[in-house]
């Protein structure tokens, strides 16, 4: 259900914009431009987001939305987006050992300046907090009452990692990344027993990516110099 409704925003956003802006290109050429596939992804979050709150609060009977998902703000912050920013430069010195492509679909998110712009502000702020929602704070505590802990752990790395498959063409290294990603942030939330902890981990990782291109490509004035992925 939840995979299906940001399919279907993604799928629509392209051809709302299609028909609108982009008649002369074909469908194909549409979903393969960044803005509308960013627009698209982010209405689907927002879908799901609504979905989930109708879900807890009403079929459920948690009337405290925060309170049902264990959002749990951690005491001291700072330690947290010190955990995201060494487990970012501890996954990008692993990557150096593993057979990474050097080209990948997401890399057409950064071809003008405009496109690095938003994504990097969608990374550090709508992104992370919906996957952290969906993942950590909806998904995770279902598989961990059926499951079992090391299990649900699992499953929902897994599931993690193949949300963004897509845009690393399923290879293997990448993805196996982003699934240690999912770990991490997942034993975070199970430890500290709060979304809020893992969503600052997941903040502070996915911005320092974002802080080194800024500073490489000259705050993306320079997007040839790019060699990595985001």
């Amino acid at each position: 259900m939840i995979f299906v409704a940001i399919v279907a925003s993604i799928l629509g956003a392209v051809f709302i914009a299609h028909r609108l802006l982009y008649p002369k290109a074909s469908l194909g050429e549409v979903a393969l431009m960044p803005l509308v596939s960013i627009t698209g992804q982010a209405f689907g979050y927002l879908i799901v987001l609504g979905y989930m709150y109708v879900l807890v609060t009403r079929e459920r009977g948690r009337p405290d939305f925060l309170s049902a998902i264990h959002w749990n703000w951690p005491g001291f912050a700072g330690a947290y987006l010190v955990g995201g920013v060494t487990l970012s430069l501890l996954l990008q010195l692993l990557a150096k050992y593993l057979p990474v492509p050097k080209h990948l679909p997401i890399d057409k998110f950064f071809q003008t300046a405009a496109e690095a712009w938003v994504v990097t502000i969608c990374g550090v702020t709508l992104f992370p907090l919906m996957e952290e929602l969906l993942f950590r704070g909806f998904l995770y505590p279902v598989l961990k009452q059926r499951l079992g802990l090391i299990a649900a752990v699992i499953v929902t790395a897994f599931a993690f990692a193949l949300l963004h498959g897509a845009q690393l063409t399923f290879a293997w290294a990448p993805v196996f990344l982003i699934f240690l990603v999912g770990l991490a942030l997942t034993i975070v939330r199970e430890w500290r027993n709060s979304v809020a902890a893992s969503l600052l981990v997941h903040i502070a990782y996915n911005g320092f990516i974002s802080w080194a291109m800024f500073t490489t490509t000259g705050g993306f004035h320079h997007l040839e110099k790019l060699g990595g992925q985001y």
